[in-house]
């Protein structure tokens, strides 16, 4: 009879733990049917999401768009109450008008100004003949002198004042353009193409500054992320193949690609479906799907839709048959 000490037990059962949690690991890390150099993880569609948001407090005077729609870029959505803005840029616009007359009416004292000046550097010159020929005083002479200062004074005050006119009006136009922004701010427009996810306020509404209108999702922008544990995630570049299938569409399969891997590992959250997945540690992955062939079909992008995407580890390795690219008619 065979007799086995505890030792050679307790390896036995050791090597068998190893093996059955080397098989689990193996069935865990990679889907059935698969090769070794495809990885795959649950996730679900995700699109970039551009608030639109008021610049300045106002009241929300119309409102054009509805959730579910598809907007273009530059599209008019909602329009805040512009009636006091332009009140006050007909203000400002009447400022500068203003600050220009006041200009012109500078520019003529500046002339006269001038004129002034001249006459009392001829009567100074005469009053120099006249002085040295003794035909005047001294003092008739000094008095023609002061003339010339007091003109000359006048002169640089005028165009000290024509300065301050130029800088009035520089102050005015600003205040035009300021004004005007504001006005032209009032237009929400959409600043990329793409679907309304929310529209979270209605004509009538005042709003505070930042106050959200709109959340717009880019249909140019959609990604599923996804976790992948190290052996997996450290094999990964930035730019390589992947695939999507959604559930919603199991026939098809998007091409796409590695947009971004974590540096840093980290629990799964809760909304990963896998229990096993959220208990260890893995890499957030961000898969891409090309904008290109997303073009066309934008109608099925649905943000929330659950689904797998596939990362190939080794670009050497040909993407299985299933895997293909298979794009909607």
């Amino acid at each position: 009879m065979i007799q086995f000490s505890r030792k050679t037990i307790a390896g036995v059962v050791l090597v068998a733990v190893a093996a059955v949690a080397a098989i689990l690991a193996r069935q865990y890390l990679q889907e059935p049917g698969l090769p070794e150099a495809i990885a795959a993880g649950n996730g679900r569609l995700e699109a970039t999401a551009v608030d639109i948001t008021t610049k300045f407090p106002g009241r929300l005077a119309e409102v054009h768009a509805r959730e579910g729609d598809s907007v273009a870029v530059d599209e008019v959505l909602a329009e805040m109450d512009v009636r006091e803005t332009e009140a006050a840029l007909r203000q400002a616009q009447a400022g500068i008008r203003q600050a220009r007359e006041q200009r012109n009416v500078v520019q003529a004292v500046i002339v006269q100004r001038e004129s002034e000046v001249a006459l009392a550097e001829n009567n100074l010159a005469r009053a120099g003949e006249l002085y040295e020929n003794r035909n005047i005083s001294l003092e008739e002479l000094q008095r023609t002198e002061t003339a010339v200062q007091t003109a000359g004074a006048a002169l640089a005050a005028a165009r000290a004042e024509l300065a301050h006119a130029e800088a009035a009006i520089e102050a005015a136009v600003a205040q035009t353009e300021t004004v005007r922004t504001r006005v032209d701010d009032s237009i929400l427009a959409a600043p990329i193409a793409g679907r309304v996810l929310y529209r979270l306020a209605e004509p009538g509404e005042v709003l505070a500054s930042g106050g959200k209108v709109f959340t717009v999702l880019d249909l140019s922008d959609v990604f599923m992320t996804i976790f992948l544990p190290t052996a997996q995630a450290g094999r990964l570049r930035i730019g390589d193949e992947a695939r999507i299938v959604l559930d919603a569409f199991p026939d098809y399969t998007f091409p796409a690609n590695v947009t971004f891997v974590s540096p840093e590992a980290q629990f799964t959250p809760k909304a990963v479906e896998t229990a096993t997945e959220r208990e260890k540690l893995m890499f957030r992955v961000t898969v891409r799907v090309d904008s290109l062939q997303l073009a066309e079909h934008t109608d099925l992008v649905k943000t929330g839709i659950p689904g797998v995407a596939y990362v190939r580890l080794d670009p050497n390795v040909v993407w299985p048959e299933q895997l293909q690219v298979r794009l909607p008619p």
